[in-house]
C-alpha cells in the first residue's frame, strides 16, 4: 500500500512537470503575459492555445510593442543621462568663459593704462597682446552662440525664460534660412497689398488692414532677430532698433482715424510703402545670393543677415543699390515734413499726425547717418590701400 502511495505521488510530479513544460512555449511565444490574467486557476481552458483570427493578431502585435516599448524605456534613460551631463557641461563652460572674459577685462584696462609709458621698442609687443585679446572676445562670441544664456529684455517680456539656443549649426542655419524666406514672402506680399489700396481700392477698412499687417510684420521680425542674436548672428544696432521704430510708426498709422488729415498723407504713404517693399524685395533678393558667395569663400560668417539697409560686405557688387537706398531715405524725410505742415493745419485734430513724423524722421536720419557711414569707411579704407601700395 505503501509503495502504491508513492508511485501515485510521483505521478503527480510528472503531471505538473509536463504541464509546466507544455506551458513554456506558449509563455515563450508572447501570450503568457496577457492570458494569465485571463486564464482560471482551474480547469482545461488553461491549456488551451490564443484564439484565431484577428484577437491573435491584436496580441501578437501588442507583444511586440511591448517588447520595443522596454528598448524604448532603456534609451530614454540613456537620454536623460546624457541630458544631465549636457547641462553639466553648459554650466561648466559658461562661468569658465564669464570667469575668463571678466579676467580679459581687467587685463585690457591695465594695458590701457600702461600703454603712454611703454618705450617704443615695447608698443608693438602690446599691440600685439591687445589684437590677441580683441581676437579672443571673437572666439568666447562663437562660443557663446552654443551656450543657453539669458534672454535680454524683450524677448524676457514677450516669451519669458525660454531658452531659444538652438544646440547644432543645421539648426541655426535652417532657422536663419527660414527667417530669409519669411521676409521675402512678406515683402512680395506687401508690395501686392500697398499696390492694391493705393490704385484699386479706398477703403479705410483695407487700410486699417494693411497697416495691422505691418505691425504684425515688424513685431515678428524684432523678436525673430533677438532670437537670431540669441545663437550668434551679428546684427548691428541700428538695423535692430529701426524695426522697433517701424513697429511703432505702423501701430499710430492704424490708430489714424479717417477724415481729412488721413486722405491728405493717404495716397504719399501707401505709395512709400509699396516703394519701400520694392527696395527691400531687391535687397534681401541680391544680399541672399551675395551672402552665400561669401560664406562659401569664408569671407562672412553663417549666421549673418540681410538688411534692409547697407553694409560693408555689399561693398562688391551690391553698390547699385546705393541710389534705390538714398532715394528711400529722402522719400522718409519727405513724410517727415509733409506730417510736419499738416500738423500746423488749424483743422488738424488728430495727435497721430506729429506721432507719425517724428518716427519718419528718426528713421531718416537713422538710415541715412548709418549709410553714409558705412560708405564713407569703405572709401576711406580704399583710399587708405592705395597709398600703401
Amino acid at each position: 500500500f505503501s509503495a502504491l502511495v508513492v508511485a501515485a505521488a510521483r505521478a503527480r510530479k510528472l503531471t505538473g512537470a509536463e504541464a509546466a513544460e507544455a506551458e513554456a512555449p506558449r509563455a515563450r511565444r508572447g501570450f503568457g503575459s496577457v492570458f494569465d490574467s485571463a486564464r482560471p486557476a482551474h480547469g482545461t481552458a488553461a491549456m488551451h492555445p490564443p484564439p484565431p483570427g484577428p484577437l491573435g493578431d491584436c496580441l501578437r502585435d501588442w507583444e511586440e510593442l511591448q517588447q520595443d516599448f522596454h528598448g524604448i524605456q532603456e534609451t530614454h534613460r540613456l537620454y536623460r543621462l546624457k541630458l544631465e551631463e549636457l547641462t553639466k557641461l553648459q554650466n561648466n563652460c559658461t562661468s569658465s568663459i564669464t570667469r575668463q572674459k571678466k579676467q580679459l577685462q581687467e587685463l585690457a584696462l591695465v594695458l590701457k593704462k600702461c600703454k603712454p609709458s611703454l618705450p617704443s621698442e615695447a608698443e608693438k609687443a602690446a599691440q600685439e597682446l591687445e589684437n590677441q585679446i580683441k581676437e579672443r572676445q571673437g572666439l568666447f562670441f562663437d562660443m557663446e552662440a552654443y551656450l543657453p544664456k539669458q534672454n535680454g529684455l524683450y524677448l524676457s517680456l514677450v516669451l519669458g525664460n525660454v531658452n531659444v539656443t538652438l544646440l547644432s549649426k543645421q539648426a541655426k542655419f535652417a532657422y536663419k534660412d527660414e527667417y530669409e524666406k519669411f521676409k521675402l514672402y512678406l515683402t512680395t506680399i506687401l508690395i501686392l497689398i500697398s499696390f492694391t489700396c493705393r490704385f484699386l481700392l479706398n477703403s479705410r477698412v483695407t487700410d486699417a488692414a494693411f497697416n495691422f499687417l505691418l505691425v504684425w510684420y515688424y513685431c515678428t521680425l524684432t523678436i525673430r532677430e533677438s532670437i537670431l542674436i540669441n545663437n550668434g548672428s551679428r546684427i548691428k544696432g541700428w538695423w535692430v532698433f529701426h524695426h522697433y521704430v517701424s513697429t511703432f510708426l505702423s501701430g499710430v498709422m492704424l490708430t489714424w482715424p479717417d477724415g481729412l488729415m488721413y486722405q491728405k498723407f493717404r495716397n504719399q504713404f501707401l505709395s512709400f510703402s509699396m516703394y519701400q517693399s520694392f527696395v527691400q524685395f531687391l535687397q534681401y533678393y541680391y544680399q541672399s545670393g551675395c551672402l552665400y558667395r561669401l560664406r562659401a569663400l569664408g569671407e562672412r560668417h553663417t549666421m549673418d543677415l540681410t538688411v534692409e539697409g547697407f553694409q560693408s560686405w555689399m561693398w562688391r557688387g551690391l553698390t547699385f543699390l546705393l541710389p534705390f537706398l538714398f532715394f528711400g531715405h529722402f522719400w522718409q524725410l519727405f513724410n517727415a515734413l509733409t506730417l510736419f505742415n499738416l500738423a500746423r493745419d488749424p483743422e488738424c485734430k488728430e495727435w497721430q499726425v506729429l506721432m507719425c513724423g517724428f518716427p519718419f524722421l528718426l528713421l531718416f536720419l537713422g538710415n541715412f547717418f548709418t549709410t553714409l557711414r558705412v560708405v564713407h569707411q569703405k572709401l576711406h579704407n580704399q583710399q587708405h590701400g592705395s597709398k600703401k601700395e
